[in-house]
């Protein structure tokens, strides 16, 4: 496309020129010429991500999914990768197997997305809308809430347009009523990136039948003095002494925090999730023999976890432990074991000193 050269050109002009001379409104009004002209190229940069989507396997282009190829050659995170797709899904124009050009699966947004009179908050604010709309709303009032919502986020900003789109919802189902698929389609969890502490967010939405499941266990686990880490030995059987209750000064989140990973130790200590990948399902974590004789510093867990050394060495109480020694170079020169089972020892080695995909620019951990 010889218009793209035009364009590097007349964004290499715009660059080139001072902006040392504008005034407080000039520079707004330059500002939002430029967000209309971004907001353009986003909405026709969408239109090509069906080519790249559609006419080559992932493979083909040197990626294991379509989200992994944009990601590494737009240099974007996959999570953002991902969204690009998603949003050209809806947006941009379809091919029917007949050749046919389709409209957009929400034309209305589509059409403003292109003109620039909507951005990237107003089609996230949309999308989640037809994300929650159930499933027995049908064609005609899809159609018509989609020209509507189109309308008014080219009117107000983000935050209006959120307000307006609630009240639609509740309009549309003023009962709140949800049937089996759309309670499947919502349903998932989250787990965000470790931060610099350690810790990870989680979030997500529950199905009825597991937030049951869950009630159950945390009714037993999640009480007052019950898996307090605090205490000696954290009571995870029986009923507890009114003592322990009464000292517990936990938060009810942090019990519930608590319960799970107690919940979680017990499955994988059952041994009733079978093997994955050649190895019984368990946490595989590697150190050096300096930090573990310091008791400081960072393990690394087969999907990359940062374990602290604290947690490690009482996490190594309830396992089975594995002894894999390496020469100065790296290179394994032996694999101990505290209990003969039958695993294939290649992998605890490989585990240990190479913690996941050796490939170039893959990140895949262990586990997977």
């Amino acid at each position: 496309m010889r218009s793209v050269g035009v364009l590097e050109a007349a964004v290499d002009a715009f660059c080139a020129e001072s902006i040392q001379e504008l005034t407080a409104s000039e520079a707004l009004t330059v500002l939002a010429r430029l967000e209309v002209v971004q907001r353009r190229l986003s909405a026709h940069g969408l239109g090509l991500v069906p080519k790249v989507t559609g006419q080559a396997s992932p493979v083909e282009l040197g990626g294991t999914s379509h989200a992994d190829v944009l990601s590494r050659r737009l240099h974007l995170s996959k999570g953002a990768a991902r969204r690009r797709i998603g949003d050209a899904e809806q947006l941009a124009s379809r091919q029917a197997l007949t050749g046919e050009v389709l409209a957009p699966v929400l034309p209305n947004v589509a059409e403003a997305l292109r003109r620039g009179d909507i951005g990237d908050e107003h089609v996230r604010i949309i999308r989640g809308f037809f994300d929650r709309l159930p499933v027995v709303v049908d064609t005609p009032t899809r159609e018509a809430a989609e020209r509507q919502l189109a309308q008014m986020a080219a009117r107000f900003r983000p935050e209006a347009l959120r307000i307006g789109a609630d009240r639609m919802m509740a309009l549309l189902n003023p009962d709140g009523e949800f049937s089996d698929l759309d309670r499947a389609r919502r349903r998932g969890i989250s787990i965000g990136q470790q931060g610099f502490d350690g810790m990870s967010a989680i979030s997500g939405l529950l199905d009825p039948e597991t937030r049951a499941y869950l009630d159950a266990v945390f009714s037993k686990l999640a009480a007052p003095g019950m898996c307090n880490p605090n205490d000696q030995t954290p009571l995870v059987d029986g009923e507890p002494a009114p003592e322990a209750a009464e000292r517990d000064q936990r938060t009810s989140a942090q019990r519930n925090h608590d319960a799970l990973r107690a919940s979680l130790r017990s499955t994988l200590a059952s041994g009733q999730l079978g093997s994955h990948h050649g190895l019984p399902v368990t946490v595989v974590v590697s150190t050096t023999l300096k930090e573990l004789e310091s008791g400081a510093g960072v393990a690394i867990t087969g999907a990359g976890t940062r374990l602290p050394l604290r947690d490690l060495i009482r996490l190594a109480a309830h396992a089975h432990h594995y002894l894999t020694i390496f020469d100065d170079k790296g290179r394994p020169l032996y694999l101990g074991r505290t209990k003969r089972i039958a695993s294939p020892d290649q992998r605890i080695v490989l585990h240990a000193k190479d913690r996941g995909c050796t490939h170039p620019d893959c990140h895949i951990p262990g586990y997977l």
